[in-house]
């Protein structure tokens, strides 16, 4: 930071300005803790000498709380990956089986989007494609925030529902996948540099809800990296231009993914999104009928109420998941 002629290069600084500005808030989020420890121990003298059943209800209060923030500030010492402080896209695409998977599709986009809600995140849908009879056949979901990209790294994979179909007459149980994959946001004059010449922009109207204005104009935008192959959309806006620029944010996102994983075929967490959306590749099973548990196929991680998970209760699965890659460095 203090080299000559830092600031003279704008691209350059900026990581580095990033970097300092992290470390800063993680040195005063640690201190901030030890202040409140002291703060904890002081109490703790006042009850122990006046016996206050009030101070007491407070200190068992402010305990329980400092406990969690701890535990908190502590998971992001596990999150030291490459790109983990990063925002995140996430994608999600229904497996095998039409109606059903395109359905349980629909219920993890809820589940995320509520959870990016009650995690204290900021989400924009920035492609939604609809199926034909119910549920998605995808979307694209952008997550910002700190470290973003490492929590929702735990929930990269195939997930199962199992449960009574709602479009089935005869009422039988079916077995439905989707996947589950998260990039780390890449910004502009990062590593990926992206030509226009290797690009094909098209634009075509919005489909899905939006409003009459959204699906009047030719305002979605999907480009396609032919090197690669790779087509990214955006429909979150009704300006043109603004899809274009998410659209090539979630384009960078994907092709860095794409170079790393052609360096480190070996990387099981960058293996982990292309398994087969089928039987034996799940990492969590979500089971509705004939009892509700949740479980994490990784961790052993298992939770009865369902419908909370649905809700965007995934703190509990994402702690597992950390805390195991913590002891097993190998598979981060």
């Amino acid at each position: 930071m203090g080299a000559g002629g830092c600031w003279d290069r704008p691209a350059q600084a900026r990581p580095a300005l990033e970097r300092l500005k992290a470390v800063q808030t993680r040195i005063a989020g640690w201190e901030g803790l030890r202040r409140r420890l002291d703060d904890l121990r002081e109490l703790a003298e006042l009850v122990r000498g006046e016996g206050d059943e009030g101070l007491e209800a407070d200190l068992l209060s402010d305990l329980r709380a400092y406990r969690e923030d701890l535990a908190r500030e502590e998971l992001r010492t596990y999150m030291n990956g490459e790109g983990d402080r990063a925002s995140a896209i996430l994608t999600i695409h229904p497996g095998a089986g039409g109606t059903e998977s395109q359905d349980w599709a629909l219920m993890l986009h809820r589940m995320y989007l509520r959870w990016i809600e009650r995690s204290g995140f900021s989400g924009r849908v920035i492609d939604f494609q609809e199926g034909e009879e119910a549920g998605i056949k995808d979307s694209t979901i952008e997550v910002r925030g700190e470290f973003a990209y490492g929590m929702l790294r735990a929930e990269v994979g195939v997930h199962r529902l199992v449960r009574i179909s709602p479009f089935d007459f005869n009422q039988r149980r079916h077995t439905s996948f989707a996947s589950v994959f998260a990039y780390p946001e890449v910004e502009e004059g990062g590593d990926v540099e992206v030509r226009d010449e290797p690009l094909r922009v098209d634009t075509y109207r919005s489909s899905g809800a939006g409003g009459q204005h959204v699906n009047k104009t030719e305002s979605a935008v999907r480009i396609t990296h032919l090197p690669t192959g790779i087509v990214v959309q955006c429909q979150a806006d009704r300006s043109q231009h603004r899809n274009r620029d998410v659209a090539m944010k979630v384009l960078l996102a994907r092709l860095a993914h794409h170079f790393r994983e052609e360096e480190r075929k070996r990387s099981e967490a960058l293996e982990a999104g292309k398994l087969e959306i089928a039987w034996g590749s799940q990492i969590r099973s979500y089971v509705l009928h004939p009892y509700t548990l949740v479980k994490d196929h990784r961790t052993g991680h298992e939770v009865g109420n369902a419908q909370g998970v649905l809700d965007g209760d995934l703190e509990g699965f994402i702690e597992a998941w950390l805390r195991q890659r913590r002891k097993e460095p190998t598979r981060a």
